[in-house]
């Protein structure tokens, strides 16, 4: 029997053809605000011709829009760099990631990534750029950064370790902040980068490895994270004009010469600002009878640093038509949080004031907020023949969503640890879409700034602990939280972005507001390094009624090479039991077993669970990963995980791979109020 999962990913190819896996590139950039895309704001500035608003331009990026997807509400999962990012590498929500809140390179977990899930698809992994999470201590001599991303599945990297080296883009000359270090995989090469603005250097550095692997190993699909470092902090500016062309002969391009790595590696560091910028003028004074004086300077540069990526994106497109590859290449282009007002420039520059352009679109809210404009995301996706050109998802979708997407493109179901769903579904218009969670935690002890277009309510609005969860129109947001009793505050950013209406005093609300406050505890698992108020809180049970004794078992058949999620699977046998047991599998089928129910918690408490098993398993209570005994898990050890549960219903999914041959063991225990460790006794669970 074929899987769900199957029948979607040969869906999307001619039929009686061996399917092709595609090739993706997923590029993020550093502070794009959702305003700054032309298609989403910028467009809509220029044909008012209000000359007390400027505009950008960004006509390659309007192109790939009109050539494939726009996602409207798509969501960044912390609206600052770190641990936003490392929730797209890990598929991961802030809930469940060991880097939150403000940690800086912090090692990403030695888990699932976008590098060792595609690496383990078949793919060549490669990942250019700003990463920030390889692992801090006094005793790490680099470049043994135990997260290099080299150790987390990638086959090559170029670019900044150091989180802080990406506030520089120049990393030899430190106009401003000092020498940097950029590594190609472990060895530091920032010696030989004269004259390399960072922008131009990942992208010639990204297009030579494309075509050096096309020309070399062109059967393999390859996977490319391409994180730029612009247009944070608006640094410095490019030396020269963006090179003519584009793609394999022209464009930007690695020329490999010491003191000249790059085509744009000559004239003058931090001179070059884009002809229509470097002339604009706008009407300051709100004035028309008084003459129009040229932009700030800090504005120019911030136009030529996202124009410099528009032009970026056009030139890797042009490579993949000269190599004759665009039809079977995905391009996902995003940021890592809203627009910035940080400037790190000499004081005669004014600092960045992300109202200039508006960058925050039609919302309220910057890097660091959980207003829309602080998470809410430029989001575009092409796929020439396979996302409909043109396409616009408003689906409410978030950054760790396209894990499970590119594992699903790569013909494997997602791994279960991913709180991400596949996309593919909305993307394709093929399948049924399962719905995407959409969960922001973060702190951050500073206020929202003053700004004059923002509404009153939320100007310099203490920040604190934040929370913001969707369901569908709506999105609950709780701000400076002291308890897990402080209210949301409740909007439908649907037809009310900037969030002016809060309908959380209204009745009608009333029970979407204990959902909410439900909903954020069952999603996640506290983290002693980011303590939350609501860390021990119970979580409340779920009311059902009409359920029978024992639990419902789900047989997947097939090689898995971790605990899939099983949105994209058909299951082979199903049935109920009273007692876990892995004998319902025949010894000689490999495949996967997800038991699911609910167990009746029998009064509140702090409950530890206890999972031993011979192979691979995942535990879920509600949706809390619990224990994850997954990627490292040494087969016949125990993992344990602990929640604070209120007495009631409780639903739980536990999957275990079995390998052929025999039957993994199974051990499920608990230690909770009253009770020492012993097996979960079978009369608590139901169905």
């Amino acid at each position: 029997m074929l899987t769900g999962l199957f029948v979607l990913y040969f869906g999307l190819f001619s039929y009686g053809k061996k399917p092709e896996k595609p090739n993706i590139i997923f590029i993020l950039v550093d502070d794009m605000g959702y305003g700054d895309l032309g298609v989403l704001f910028q467009n809509q500035r220029a044909k008012a011709n209000d000359r007390s608003e400027p505009w950008e331009y960004m006509p390659n990026l309007d192109k790939v829009a009109q050539q494939g997807a726009v996602l409207t509400d798509q969501y960044c999962a912390a609206p600052v760099c770190a641990p936003s990012r490392a929730s797209i590498l890990s598929g991961r929500s802030q809930g469940h990631t060991e880097v939150r809140d403000n940690q800086f390179d912090k090692a990403l977990e030695d888990n699932y990534t976008l590098g060792t899930v595609m690496k383990m698809a078949g793919y060549s992994t490669a990942a250019f750029g700003k990463w920030g999470l390889q692992g801090l201590g006094k005793e790490i001599v680099p470049p043994n950064w135990p997260a290099h991303p080299l150790n987390r599945g990638f086959d090559y990297f170029l670019g900044y370790i150091r989180h802080r080296d990406g506030h520089e883009h120049y990393p030899k000359e430190g106009l401003y902040r000092g020498k940097k270090e950029v590594w190609e995989n472990r060895t530091n090469i920032a010696g030989k980068l004269d004259k390399c603005y960072t922008a131009d250097l990942w992208t010639a550095a990204a297009k030579k490895w494309i075509a050096n692997h096309v020309k070399n190993d062109g059967k393999k699909p390859f996977f490319i994270y391409l994180a730029y470092d612009t247009p944070h902090a608006v640094l410095e500016l490019p030396t020269q004009a963006y090179p003519k062309g584009g793609g394999l002969k022209g464009g930007l391009q690695w020329t490999g010469k010491p003191g000249h790595m790059i085509n744009t590696a000559s004239g003058t560091i931090d001179s070059y600002i884009y002809p229509e910028y470097a002339h604009a003028t706008w009407d300051d004074d709100h004035d028309p009878a008084t003459p129009e004086t040229a932009w700030p300077k800090v504005y120019q540069r911030y136009a030529t640093a996202t124009r410099r990526i528009d032009d970026a994106v056009g030139d890797i497109i042009q490579l993949l038509k000269d190599l004759k590859i665009d039809n079977n290449t995905m391009i996902v282009f995003s940021s890592d949080n809203g627009p910035s007002r940080e400037s790190y420039l000499p004081r005669r520059f004014k600092p960045n004031n992300p109202s200039f352009f508006r960058s925050f679109g039609p919302f309220d809210g910057i890097k660091r907020d959980c207003w829309e404009g602080g998470v809410r995301m430029p989001v575009l996706a092409r796929w020439p023949g396979h996302i409909p050109a043109g396409k616009v998802v408003n689906t409410p979708t978030i950054s760790y969503d396209w894990l499970p997407t590119f594992a699903v493109m790569a013909g494997l179901p997602a791994p279960a640890l991913s709180d991400g769903v596949s996309l593919l579904p909305v993307l394709t218009g093929q399948g049924k879409q399962p719905e995407p969670l959409v969960y922001v935690e973060y702190f951050q002890n500073g206020h929202t700034p003053d700004y004059k277009v923002f509404a009153p309510q939320h100007r310099g609005r203490k920040r604190g602990q934040m929370q913001l969860i969707r369901f569908g129109n709506y999105v609950g947001v709780r701000y400076n939280i002291l308890s897990q009793n402080d209210d949301f505050e409740i909007y439908d950013v649907t037809n009310d972005p900037q969030e002016l209406n809060n309908l959380a005093g209204k009745a009608a609300f009333a029970k979407m507001q204990q959902e909410m406050k439900a909903r954020v505890l069952q999603v996640r698992m506290p983290n002693t390094t980011a303590p939350r108020p609501y860390d021990t809180t119970l979580i409340p049970p779920v009311i059902k009624d009409n359920i029978s004794p024992g639990f419902t078992w789900k047989i997947y058949k097939g090689e898995f090479p971790w605990v899939a999620q099983e949105a994209e699977l058909t299951p082979g046998k199903t049935g109920t039991e009273k007692t876990l047991s892995t004998g319902i599998m025949d010894k000689k089928v490999n495949g996967m077993i997800l038991y699911s129910g609910y167990m009746d918690i029998p009064e509140d408490g702090t409950y530890t669970f206890y999972l031993h098993t011979a192979t691979k398993a995942l535990l879920r209570i509600h949706d809390a990963a619990v224990i994850d005994a997954g990627y490292r898990y040494q087969p016949g050890t125990e993992r344990s995980g602990t929640l604070h549960l209120a007495k009631g219903f409780h639903p739980f999914r536990l999957y275990v791979l079995k390998p052929g041959q025999k039957n993994p063991a199974l051990q499920f225990s608990w230690r909770g109020p009253g009770r020492v460790k012993q097996p979960v006794p079978h009369g608590l669970f139901y169905h």
